[in-house]
């Protein structure tokens, strides 16, 4: 790039970043003053983003609030909601907005250059020029505000970051995540909750959310971010003549101060709620924190990260050893959070009890002082150093753009030196630094320094408190009665027009002009041909396998798949337990700490799943197929390495090593129970399709809620049981793990193939021979429409069903309509006019349908909603300009850019799934050439999703009680 061409601009720096094998270059607008890194390469998946310093002066969530109020239409985009409308219509790979304890960034991706252009024009319009100013019930919407339906109705809240925050703050862990944050730094923003805290939402006025926005949303504020393969002038120069050049240079006090040292450690004790029948005991969380330096020392950055999982995040590490072994806690995790400018240390034991905090305080410095003085075992160095440099070679973030990943890291350290973007995404150097200092004490005295000598930190304990959020909510409806009845008549006439105010805002359509302003890509912009499927079958020493031929920079990605087919269905809880243990517990040759330090030393990991693939050709038959599956990856040379380890796992783990599996169990439910409160709306819709599909059942007793309950009963339990719990497991290995069960499925270049089917045959070789089969798994439904019961404020509400059992048939316009429903019909119902943080839908090839809501302050009036999805689209009627626009959104869905190992992944499904490439191709066109009609016929298919009545909500104990007509069974968690 010539960037003397780009007169509006004073280049500070350009640097080769050889670890991500791109240039990258330090900008300055010289007008306006904003900040602009670019990071040139040969990627085509192209990032843009815009960020803004945004330290929150109090716990309003007015940075939150601002996030997604700035997205609800622009002076150049006037329509109610462009990001919406963007989603529809455009071939973008990742766009969205976050909000963070002291920034927020506003980034987008899309592999097509017009896409890429107007999406940057869309978000700088957005942030610079929104409509926030014209429109106040966007703040209400987004925010909060009052909602009075009649004079003498109920006065309450609503908005949507209102009630995704009551969500947030439901969670034991996000309560402790912001105390934490909070604690340490009382002296500075991060004092402050940016998300919102509900009890002070409602402190926040319009004024004061304007005055935010005049104040930190100014290009003098800014950092423009933009990577990939493109022309990087051509937008320099548009973003100064479109949008920088009409700024100033003002700058804007938002400096992130640094917090002055404790001269000791602080404590800090604060409830949480569990629901009335929930015990105290074992449900306290301690937590020990201490503050590391800056993020701005890039040895330090990495360093802790390393020291987390030697210390603290590997199974097996001493710290979490020494705290599970003294019975604190039945999960011990931690976190090295260096995304703040103060980065924080953390060891956390979940499920405790507040009379082991002094124990739990006296483990942990006695572990650390234990290892400074005596050293840190080097293989577990190495191996989180190794760990880490694996993942940052291969630079594989799923379905995120890897542009994205670097621009969000970049933050860490631009954020608070404005010349140093690149210190921690051109990590090379770092990690040759920090293998040369294994074994010189180098890591030892990190951790007299900023651990044992270092009084800046805290101890903070989340207590649990029964019926607390019945409580405050009694509080909060007696605070809003008083309110109402302070208020004279005409006040609260005012109310009831502006809550039908608000509510016409959002029912009325936007102007057909204001809408075609926001720029959309055409049908013939679109590829009808389909990403290739690479397959290739071969057989390897007598074992199918399935060979996906892709360049992957040299790693082999190995995966060994075992028949579960003759698993009866009352063992298939112990299939679970058995793949959460295999790993993580000792072999015959290694402690299970060893192990997991030996495999992260020379692979990129080995991990365990179990897997399933529905047979599309026998959709009526509801046949599937699962599979216990053993993968690694590793580069081609570590390949024996990497199949000598699998074989330890699958044949060699000592099961009967009770103590441990008590352990694991402990720490499963635990987690569970985390995932669940955090996705309660995937939970609820894979109960509720359990009900009729033997497949979502076999899902929901191998890893949802059935699972759960059976890994409670087990540990509660486990002493009476444990003997029949390792035969079960043992038998279960001889079972499934045998040659005759076995298919390979590996993803490499052709050259990757050398040596594998010597490698293969020794595994086989090396299985069990003398399991016997067992019979045929038959899996048995019911349905059960449930109620489960939470401590939370918000509700997940799921409505479910197999529309082919009902008559109806699947057709690629479903897909379509996914998109419609998620942002038209139910966005416009359940998340803007009823205040939820989140809804979904979806319909898949063997008759699935789902419709579910996230964080959604009501139950009722949701399934009211689903209800009216079929008369929805019997009077569908849109422009072919919107038609058009879903059919590009869907199609953005489709073709999402993969990695070379999702390249395999999603060949070696569609080869397990029995789906061909003629039939890929025929749903594509299917949606390619949908019309109206098209969709006004999937009327049909949702009125037979809807006709199984399938429903499962998880949320608040007083609501669904409230409710609890609608249930069979209604439980708590």
């Amino acid at each position: 790039m010539e960037i003397n061409n780009c007169k509006a601009y004073e280049l500070i720096r350009r640097e080769e970043l050889g670890g991500i094998k791109s240039t990258g270059y330090l900008l300055k607008h010289r007008k306006s003053g904003a900040r602009v890194v670019l990071i040139e390469n040969d990627d085509d998946n192209k990032v843009f983003s815009i960020a803004f310093r945004t330290p929150p002066a109090d716990s309003t969530g007015v940075p939150h609030i601002m996030e997604h109020s700035v997205l609800c239409g622009s002076k150049h985009f006037p329509a109610k909601d462009p990001f919406v409308e963007l989603v529809k219509g455009s071939l973008n790979t990742f766009l969205n907005a976050m909000t963070y304890p002291d920034k927020t960034v506003y980034p987008v991706a899309s592999c097509n250059d017009r896409d890429f252009q107007n999406l940057m024009h869309v978000y700088m319009d957005a942030v610079l020029y929104p409509n926030i100013y014209e429109h106040d019930e966007i703040f209400r919407q987004e925010g909060w505000s009052y909602r009075l339906e009649e004079k003498d109705g109920k006065l309450t809240y609503n908005g949507v970051v209102y009630n995704e925050m009551k969500g947030a703050f439901s969670s034991p862990e996000g309560v402790l995540d912001r105390v934490v944050l909070n604690t340490l730094f009382p002296d500075t923003s991060y004092a402050n909750e940016s998300g919102g805290d509900p009890e002070v939402i409602p402190e926040l006025t319009y004024g004061q959310f304007l005055d935010f926005h005049r104040r930190y949303y100014h290009p003098s504020n800014s950092y423009i971010y933009l990577y990939g393969d493109m022309d990087m002038e051509e937008k320099l120069n548009w973003l100064d003549e479109e949008y920088l050049s009409a700024y100033e240079n003002e700058p804007v006090d938002s400096a992130i101060r640094l917090q002055k040292p404790f001269d000791r450690m602080v404590e800090k004790e604060i409830p949480y709620s569990i629901a009335s029948d929930e015990p105290e005991e074992d449900n306290t969380y301690l937590s020990y924190n201490k503050v590391i330096g800056t993020s701005l020392d890039k040895e330090l950055y990495l360093a802790f990260q390393i020291l987390d999982y030697a210390l603290l995040s590997a199974p097996g590490a001493p710290l979490k050893k020494a705290l599970t072994d003294a019975g604190i806690g039945k999960d011990i995790i931690g976190s090295y959070d260096n995304g703040i400018y103060q980065p924080i240390f953390s060891v956390v034991a979940k499920n405790a009890n507040v009379e082991q905090k002094e124990e739990f305080i006296r483990i942990i410095e006695e572990v650390l002082t234990d290892a400074a003085d005596k050293g840190i075992d080097k293989k577990a160095l190495e191996a989180g150093i190794n760990y880490h440099e694996f993942r940052y070679r291969e630079a594989d973030f799923g379905s995120y753009p890897k542009g994205l990943m670097y621009g969000l890291q970049m933050m860490d350290s631009w954020l608070y030196d404005e010349n140093e973007p690149f210190m921690h995404i051109d990590a090379l150097d770092t990690f040759a630094f920090l293998k040369s200092q294994v074994g010189t004490g180098y890591y030892e005295e990190l951790i007299r320094k900023y651990l044992l000598d270092n009084t800046h930190g805290a101890i903070v304990v989340v207590k649990p408190e029964k019926g607390r959020t019945a409580r405050m909510d009694r509080e909060l409806e007696e605070k809003l009665e008083t309110l109402k009845d302070s208020l004279s008549d005409a006040q609260k006439e005012r109310l009831v027009k502006q809550t039908k105010e608000l509510e016409d805002y959002q029912s009325q359509p936007d102007r057909p002009e204001d809408i075609e302003k926001i720029p959309v890509l055409q049908r013939t912009d679109i590829s009808r041909e389909i990403a290739p499927i690479i397959n290739e079958e071969m057989t390897l020493a007598g074992v199918p396998a399935v060979f996906h031929e892709t360049w992957t920079n040299g790693i082999g990605y190995v995966d060994l798949m075992f028949d579960l087919s003759d698993v009866p269905e009352e063992m298939l809880g112990y299939v679970g337990i058995l793949q959460s243990v295999l790993g993580i517990i000792d072999t015959e040759n290694y402690e299970y700490g060893e192990l997991f330090n030996e495999i992260n030393s020379h692979t990129g990991g080995i991990g365990t799943s179990l897997e399933l693939y529905n047979d599309v050709t026998k959709v009526e038959e509801k046949a599937f197929r699962a599979t216990f599956e053993i993968k690694a990856k590793a580069m081609y040379g570590q390949m024996p390495f990497a199949f000598r380890m699998m074989r330890e796992i699958l044949t060699g783990s000592k099961l009967e090593d009770t103590k441990r599996i008590k352990e694991i169990l402990d720490m499963l439910k635990s987690r569970l129970l985390m995932r669940f409160q955090s996705s309660g709306h995937t939970t609820a819709a894979l109960r509720a399709l359990s009900y009729a599909s033997p497949s979502a059942k076999f899902k929901d007793m191998t890893n949802g809620i059935d699972f759960y309950q059976f890994v409670a009963d087990l540990s509660e339990h486990f002493e009476e049981r444990k003997d029949e719990l390792t035969q079960v497991l043992e038998t279960l290995s001889r079972q499934i793990f045998r040659g005759d069960h076995m298919m390979v499925s590996f993803t490499a270049s052709r050259d990757g193939l050398d040596g594998l089917e010597e490698l293969v045959k020794e595994i086989k070789e090396g299985l069990f021979a003398d399991g016997a089969p067992g019979t045929p798994c038959v899996i048995h439904c019911q349905k059960k429409n449930e109620g489960f019961k939470t401590a939370s404020k918000v509700q997940y509400v799921a409505r479910t069903g197999n529309f082919i059992d009902h008559g109806a048939s699947y057709t690629g316009a479903l897909q379509i309509l996914k998109v419609i429903l998620s942002y038209d019909y139910l966005w416009q119902n359940i998340r803007v006019k009823g205040g939820a943080y989140g809804c979904m839908s979806s319909f898949n090839r063997i008759g699935e349908g789902y419709l579910v809501s996230y964080r959604d302050p009501h139950l009722k009036r949701t399934m009211d909603v689903y209800e009216g999805v079929v008369d929805y689209l019997k009077n569908f009627t849109v422009s072919d300009r919107d038609m058009n626009k879903y059919i590009i959104g869907t199609i953005s869905n489709l073709d999402q850019p993969m990695t070379p190992a999702s390249k395999g992944d999603r060949s070696m499904n569609l080869y397990m799934n029995h789906v061909s490439a003629e039939m890929i191709r025929r749903e594509r066109a299917q949606v390619l050439d949908a019309t109206q009609e098209d969709i006004r016929a999937l009327a049909g298919v949702v009125e037979a999703m809807l006709a199984a009545d399938q429903i499962c909500v998880i949320g608040s104990e007083e609501k669904i009680e409230e409710n609890r007509d609608m249930f069979d069974n209604v439980t708590n968690f």
